[in-house]
């Protein structure tokens, strides 16, 4: 998957009006879960993904390893997305579910397996993979 499918496929599931929303949503997302994960996943995860998406994990990262919640997190992609309005958090929850479903299906099966081990289900993390299914796979 290139850049262009990927920023695409995002505008279209999110029904976003252009291609520069699907890029903050992707961008946002994707920077916020890489400070989270330890550099070493960051770099397995982007590893396969678009050079311009995969520097959104690595090299847009002053800090991996951060230890936040998936409220933080929400938080944190809210502010990157410009969305700090509260009822955009519904909107934003559903950006990164759905930036991490495109991922998954532009990455090998299992490898968000190894994001997903990193993040303590106790912390609500495991929303952030809702569409995603149990194999590491976008669910159909």
């Amino acid at each position: 998957m290139n850049f262009d499918e990927f920023t695409g496929t995002v505008q279209h599931r999110l029904e976003l009006p252009g291609t520069g929303e699907a890029v903050r949503a992707t961008r946002a997302t994707l920077t916020t879960l890489g400070e989270r994960i330890q550099a070493g996943e960051a770099t397995d995860l982007a590893g396969p993904l678009p050079m311009e998406v995969d520097f959104y994990l690595t090299g847009a990262v002053a800090e991996h390893g951060q230890h936040f919640g998936w409220d933080d997190f929400l938080d944190r992609v809210a502010e990157r997305e410009g969305q700090t309005a509260p009822d955009d958090r519904a909107d934003v929850a559903h950006h990164a579910r759905t930036v991490v479903a495109v991922v998954a299906e532009a990455i090998p099966a299992g490898q968000l397996e190894q994001v997903r081990d990193q993040l303590p289900a106790d912390e609500g993390w495991d929303d952030l993979f809702e569409l995603v299914g149990s194999d590491g796979a976008a669910a159909e």
